[in-house]
């Protein structure tokens, strides 16, 4: 059991190694993080102001940042799972896969390496905080950067379910964004969930970004449509599932 217990957590920490050096070495990643949130925060935030003058006593560009930062975690987090397509393109993953590691070490370890790289980029985005005059004590960091990690865990264990049968990069963007796109305009990253009509409310309520999103909303504005305790336990659920359903995948190789 020990024995078993060392090569897991070597097989872990050798995989999410190898992705954070291979993540450092990509500058143009680092670029991106910086783009993005700028590109959403001056065009869509400042383009909307003048129409949603407040939300829920903040400005409109104060209340969607937590959505914002969520959103770069989604991006990130799915896009980590591109990794496996690389692998498997170079003949890396079918060398891994005979390796004498557990194949649960593996997903483990590619799990780690894409929330490792999400929570990063998200950092970068947190630092636009007192630009959009968003103050934030030391202890909110703290509990943002837990909830930064629940959400990336999750996020990646999503896109590693949908790497596991990408055989192609373009596979893989084509079936991210068709997700991707839904999970973020139906998560009330952009708006409030409770002004919604019925039959939009429903689909927000079954997507777990949702609960991601009000979970963020919580820790920086103080502000939730739902309880934090159901906040993290659809988001904790949610990543337990798609990584038990990742690992499944996997054994099939």
């Amino acid at each position: 059991m020990r024995r078993r217990m060392g090569a897991f957590a070597r097989g872990t920490y050798i995989i999410w190694l190898r992705d954070v050096k291979r993540l450092l070495k990509d500058k143009h990643q680092f670029y991106g993080s910086f783009a993005r949130p700028i590109l959403w925060l001056v065009f869509l935030g400042m383009g909307l102001k003048p129409i949603f003058n407040e939300t829920e006593g903040f400005d409109y560009v104060q209340y969607i940042f937590p959505g914002i930062v969520v959103m770069t975690l989604i991006f990130s987090g799915m896009w980590a799972g591109i990794s496996v397509v690389w692998d498997r393109e170079f003949g890396f993953l079918k060398e891994i896969l005979v390796a004498p590691v557990p194949r649960t070490s593996i997903v483990a370890g590619k799990v780690a390496g894409g929330a490792t790289q999400a929570m990063l980029q998200g950092v970068i985005t947190l630092l636009f905080a007192p630009l959009v005059g968003v103050s934030l004590t030391f202890g909110m960091v703290c509990q943002v950067i837990g909830v930064m990690l629940i959400i990336s865990l999750a996020l990646a264990s999503l896109g590693l379910v949908i790497a596991s049968r990408m055989y192609s990069y373009e596979g893989f963007g084509t079936i991210s964004n068709f997700i991707i796109m839904p999970l973020f305009f139906l998560s009330g990253a952009i708006y409030p969930v409770h002004t919604l009509p019925r039959w939009l409310k429903l689909m927000v309520s079954i997507n777990p970004v949702t609960y991601g999103v009000d979970l963020m909303r919580s820790a920086v504005l103080g502000i939730s449509a739902f309880s934090v305790t159901m906040d993290v336990v659809y988001m904790v659920g949610f990543g337990v599932v798609m990584g038990a359903l990742a690992t499944i995948l996997f054994r099939r190789y």
